[in-house]
């Protein structure tokens, strides 16, 4: 689908998902915005991309408000990627870890939807990306779990609240997909090849998804899945519907 004209902005677009969402949309012709918390990250993803940039904590408000007030014009599609996750036990989470990992991924998103979703175009549509641990229970990912299930209710509730604007909200719900840090940013090089490992051995297509395959179903739910709304779509290579044999 050629994009020219449409504006997107892409929260957590310096690296992994988020850059492959800004990387597609921007071949296709899309003017993009991409956040990020560390400037000189940014700056290079900026760069390689070919996009605009800001600089803006996706768990600070008024980073988010900040980030409103710059955007001003209308926007196609938003695209809420920044996201935490850190393995741990029930047992040993700290109330720091569990605050932080709320902060990001839920509270964060709540008020973006809430600062952002006034500048989206009328048939325009938010995309928030979720996981399947939202809906499955993952030894060691109780918060992060915690904090996607509670993303998923807010974008249903969202969704219902914008429909008479004409916004669509929907969500992306990831597997295993290859990124750099596998969404483990304090992981260790060998624990990621290890969670590689495991994602190919549980998923049913004996391998991991790509950061490719996860931009076109986020650019798919924003722009091409006109009649869709408050709807989950799932990429994880049939784990959690199907029976690896």
């Amino acid at each position: 689908m050629d994009l020219a004209g449409k504006k997107a902005l892409i929260t957590g677009g310096s690296n992994g998902m988020g850059f492959a969402i800004a990387q597609l949309a921007r071949a296709r012709g899309a003017d993009v915005l991409i956040t990020g918390r560390r400037a000189s990250t940014l700056e290079v993803a900026a760069e390689q991309l070919g996009v605009h940039a800001l600089v803006s904590d996706a768990a600070s408000l008024p980073d988010i408000e900040r980030l409103a007030t710059h955007v001003r014009d209308g926007l196609d599609a938003v695209f809420l990627n920044a996201g935490y996750c850190k393995f741990n036990g029930l047992l040993d989470v700290s109330e720091r870890e569990y605050d932080h990992t709320f902060a990001l991924n839920t509270k964060g998103v709540f008020f973006a939807v809430q600062k952002l979703a006034p500048l989206v175009r009328t048939g325009g549509a938010i995309v928030i990306t979720t996981s399947i641990a939202d809906a499955v229970g993952y030894p060691g990912m109780s918060v992060y779990a915690g904090t996607k299930a509670a993303v998923r209710s807010i974008a249903q509730v969202a969704a219902a609240e914008l429909i008479a604007r004409g916004v669509r909200v929907n969500l992306l719900s990831p597997g295993f997909i290859k990124t750099p840090t596998m969404g483990l940013p304090e992981a260790s090089a060998a624990e990621n090849a290890a969670f590689v490992g495991e994602g190919e051995q549980l998923t049913p297509m004996g391998r991991i998804g790509t950061s490719e395959e996860a931009a076109k179903a986020a650019l798919f739910l924003a722009f091409d899945a006109t009649f869709t709304t408050g709807f989950e779509l799932v990429i994880d290579g049939g784990m959690t519907t199907v029976v690896r044999t």
